[in-house]
């Protein structure tokens, strides 16, 4: 009835209409050429930082340049908090933010970036408060011009508490205005790190507030009042308003994963990405990651319900109301967890730490945007440093890439590395 020609060509119409529920081998039995997935490759990525440096930050700012911070200690005692920005062609000078002798610097526990639309680039770190070890403040700075010069530092919580407020989440709220996010102690008991036992007076709190260009602070809000202690949170930026994720906590010792996003004003009612069910009588210093495009976001996270260490990924298609179940990227007493998450072009890339006997390593994982099935995976480096030393590997898609920077511990000394994942020739 047809050409062979013209059957050809309706064959191949079909085929690519089915396209979304129809796998390559298909097309290949079919006799249709099928183009090859991409594969990636891991290439060192040179970074401008000489001297002994660890907790990297990297961010992509709004005019696509990528900005690296890191921490630089002088004479045993001086802490420096520095930045560069990457064009994707070369680094700029790095310039200084802030320094002092009365830091608290810890592993886990680092200084974050910002940028916002009206080219201000915004800065906090921790300073100590009391002479009680966890006794510290978040102090915010801001620069209106390229990070020459930085505001006198403003301190986030104004509790007056000798207790710990930190990790910190960052986000560009308005053109003109920061959203930030902390964990705030000022309900625990003195500044000895009471709350991490889970038996101190009160209990860790999550809080948030918005900062503008004049360094004025606003609609402060506790989100959650009971939380995990010393987990990371972490923010993206969704159609529907921001999105915060961390680790939960309740009476029963359950520190799950926990999302709420800002909306007209407000803060959703905290929801578990999942019901993981971890019963864990510490903090597990293992916060999540989350990244967004438009209705989108995807979280990743370390979680060990019934003993048994996963690194998850879940995938929200409603801004973080609810979330599908979750993939499980890896298992076993080797995963650290410490995730990274970011989205690049059709692609979804998560990062996580494992260590064995052998050392510890760097991996990368990629998946299509709804995390249907795995990609690929990438081991990005072996390291020298072993434990808490080597920190949170940071993963960041920008110009075009996925980047990544990491702690590594040479010759007893803290030095950053870094890797851009490339598509093979």
């Amino acid at each position: 009835r047809y050409p062979w020609g013209m059957r050809n060509y309706l064959l191949l119409c079909t085929l690519l209409a089915a396209g979304c529920r129809q796998d390559a081998p298909v097309l290949a039995q079919a006799g249709v050429p099928v183009p090859a997935e991409r594969q990636y490759l891991v290439a060192e990525w040179s970074l401008p930082v000489s001297s002994v440096a660890a907790q990297p930050d990297l961010i992509a700012s709004p005019d696509g340049r990528l900005l690296l911070s890191w921490i630089a200690t002088e004479n045993e005692k001086w802490h420096v908090l520095r930045f560069a920005s990457f064009d994707g062609r070369m680094w700029s000078a790095p310039k200084d933010i802030a320094r002092g002798d009365d830091w608290f610097v810890n592993w886990a526990d680092t200084p974050h970036l910002a940028a916002t639309a009206d080219g201000a680039l915004w800065a906090h770190w921790l300073r100590q408060t009391a002479a009680a070890t966890y006794a510290y403040d978040v102090v915010l700075s801001r620069s209106s011009d390229g990070g020459t010069t930085w505001s006198t530092a403003m301190p986030v919580n104004d509790d007056g508490t000798p207790t710990e407020h930190g990790f910190v989440s960052l986000w560009p709220q308005s053109p003109t205005t920061v959203g930030v996010a902390w964990l705030d102690g000022r309900n625990t008991a003195g500044g000895e790190h009471a709350g991490h036992d889970g038996h101190g007076a009160g209990a860790m709190t999550l809080r948030a507030a918005s900062v503008d260009s004049a360094m004025r602070k606003s609609a402060e809000t506790e989100i959650d009042a009971y939380t995990c202690d010393c987990c990371q949170t972490s923010a993206a930026l969704t159609d529907r308003g921001p999105l915060l994720v961390y680790r939960g906590r309740d009476a029963k010792e359950i520190r799950d994963i926990v999302a709420t996003r800002l909306e007209a004003g407000a803060w959703t009612s905290p929801r578990q990405v999942h019901d993981d069910q971890w019963i864990m009588p510490a903090c597990p210093v293992n916060g999540p990651a989350v990244t967004a495009r438009g209705m989108q976001a995807w979280v990743a996270w370390y979680t060990a319900a019934g003993d048994v260490p996963l690194l998850r990924i879940a995938h929200s298609s409603d801004a973080g109301d609810g979330f599908g179940k979750p993939v499980d990227l890896d298992r076993g007493e080797a995963v650290q967890g410490r995730a990274g998450i970011a989205v690049e072009g059709e692609s979804v890339w998560v990062s996580w730490v494992r260590e064995d006997a052998q050392g510890q390593s760097l991996w990368l994982a990629r998946y299509p945007l709804d995390l249907s099935r795995e990609l690929q995976r990438l081991q990005v480096a072996s390291l020298q440093g072993r434990g808490r030393a080597t920190g949170f590997p940071q993963l960041v898609a920008g110009q075009g890439g996925v980047y990544m920077t990491w702690t590594d511990v040479i010759d007893g000394k803290p030095q950053l590395r870094g890797a851009r994942i490339t598509t093979s020739p």
